[in-house]
């Protein structure tokens, strides 16, 4: 536990389902790790019909979880929960954020953060106009802009869209979840994936390829929203939805598994997913696709196998020795421990809090010096 605890109010996506977004494991495995360092937390979610039918954790057990049904009742709710938080975070996603936003910037008496888990996305849609979520005038109104996406793009925040603080807290493993777990080798490789548009290239490249060429091969591909019209080859298991619970026999029953990146990640760079550092966790070897950064989490050959072809993806399946699959698998795993964890970015995310905090506190001081010496000067002329 730290020496010092905060109150935090969180409005995400969502935390209670996991069906068609990966926001749910990422804030699950952040809001716990925060619980277990004492730190006091409120995590609303708009009650969307569409998570309601899906709801695989409606009572984290960790601080406390609430619903609103629209901006009336957010307000009406917890406007003084807002106002009593030392930071109050608003999650990429949110339905109507940039109302939530710019309600959150002028209620909280503490601080406000925007907690970007798609910046890319963002970015794009800011681009084109769509500020449901975010506009450009909210992003300087926010004290600290946490970007799952790392590297150039936190300049970019800063110099072109005026965020005060942009900082990365990248997505990570809950090691208490993701572990190995001795299990049959079902599939020779698997895949771990809602469906996007931007994506389903690089799954028919890389997995449903390789698996139309290695007929004797096993595949999986599991994730929501797959359109009904694909084609799969008969040895492709298909799972609709996976809740998070199952992940982790999922990947500890692969002998590869393989990691994809959304097409604005990639040409933005450093923007690994939590699919990744949850599957390294379970020392299931990764295959992955390729973007800027990528060595800066694991290192390509040694802890991470980067393909580009199916024949890049065959040739691991077919021609890597056991005894170097489970060392790649192993070291990703170590990895993982070292940098990647839940615990990491709970820390990450206290430095940020005491950054802002502390900044605070200092323009606070200032101000009151300032104003305590211009008084002191108009009494000495007066007087």
């Amino acid at each position: 536990m730290t020496t010092t605890t905060y109150r935090y109010v969180f409005l995400g996506l969502s935390i209670t389902s996991s069906w068609g977004n990966g926001h749910a494991t990422t804030y699950r495995a952040l809001l716990r790790a925060l619980a277990s360092r004492g730190h006091r937390m409120l995590f609303l979610e708009r009650n969307l019909p569409i998570y309601d039918q899906h709801r695989d954790l409606p009572n984290p057990p960790y601080g406390t979880t609430e619903q609103y049904s629209s901006i009336t009742e957010l307000r009406d709710r917890f406007s003084r929960a807002v106002r009593e938080a030392d930071l109050v975070i608003v999650g990429s996603f949110v339905p109507e954020g940039a109302t939530v936003g710019a309600w959150i910037t002028e209620e909280a008496r503490g601080k406000a953060a925007f907690y970007d888990l798609d910046t890319p996305v963002t970015l794009g849609r800011l681009a084109h106009g769509d500020h449901a979520y975010l506009t450009p005038a909210l992003i300087p109104r926010y004290d600290l802009y946490l970007s799952a996406t790392g590297g150039p793009t936190l300049e970019r925040l800063e110099r072109s869209h005026g965020a005060v603080r942009a900082r990365a807290l990248y997505c990570s493993a809950d090691t208490d979840v993701y572990h190995p777990q001795p299990a049959p080798m079902r599939w020779d490789l698997g895949y771990l994936g809602t469906y996007s548009d931007d994506r389903q290239a690089a799954v028919e490249r890389l997995l449903l390829e390789p698996a139309r060429r290695m007929r004797r091969g096993r595949f999986a591909v599991a994730g929501a929203q797959y359109p009904a019209s694909l084609a799969w080859p008969e040895n492709v298991s298909r799972t609709e939805h996976l809740p998070p619970d199952e992940h982790r026999i999922f990947y500890n029953s692969q002998r590869f598994t393989l990691n994809l990146t959304r097409r604005a990640m990639v040409e933005s760079g450093w923007s690994p997913s939590a699919r990744l550092f949850e599957a390294a966790a379970c020392g299931t070897p990764v295959l992955s696709d390729t973007w800027p950064g990528i060595e800066t989490f694991f290192q390509p050959g040694e802890e991470i196998l980067l393909v580009r072809s199916p024949e890049d993806v065959l040739r691991k399946l077919r021609e890597m020795k056991e005894d170097k699959r489970l060392t790649v698998g192993q070291r990703a795993r170590q990895r993982v421990f070292a940098e990647h964890t839940a615990m990491h970015r709970a820390e990450a995310f206290e430095r940020y809090t005491r950054e802002v905090l502390e900044a605070a506190s200092r323009t606070r001081a200032r101000r009151e010096r300032d104003g305590q010496l211009t008084a002191s000067q108009v009494e000495s002329q007066s007087g």
